[in-house]
């Protein structure tokens, strides 16, 4: 999770999760995602069977200190990695201001 200028942007890394299986949920101060993982893998190799499984549910909050704008937040999702980018409302936008030294 990091912030630019104008936006508040979070990254996560979900490898062999369809994104059919995430949800993800903006609060006016948390960012929840929830997803399951399902996975399963045969090999026949000669006189070997292997098979390896891979399933649960998974839920992170992360917690947003900043006045952000819900309705322009947007999420993608491609190759295992999703980003979601939630739009800081102007009054959380920082402001600098360059004093004049008398």
């Amino acid at each position: 999770m990091y912030e630019t200028n104008d936006d508040v942007v979070v990254r996560a890394d979900l490898p062999g999760v369809d994104h059919k299986d995430i949800e993800v949920t903006l609060t006016d101060n948390a960012l929840i995602i929830k997803g399951e993982s399902k996975y399963e893998k045969e090999i026949e190799d000669k006189n070997i069977y292997r098979r390896e499984r891979s399933y649960g549910q998974f839920a992170r909050t992360l917690p947003i200190s900043r006045k952000v704008r819900s309705d322009q937040a947007r999420a993608g999702f491609m190759n295992g990695m999703l980003e979601v980018v939630i739009h800081k409302a102007a009054e959380a936008k920082e402001k600098t201001y360059k004093l004049d030294i008398h």
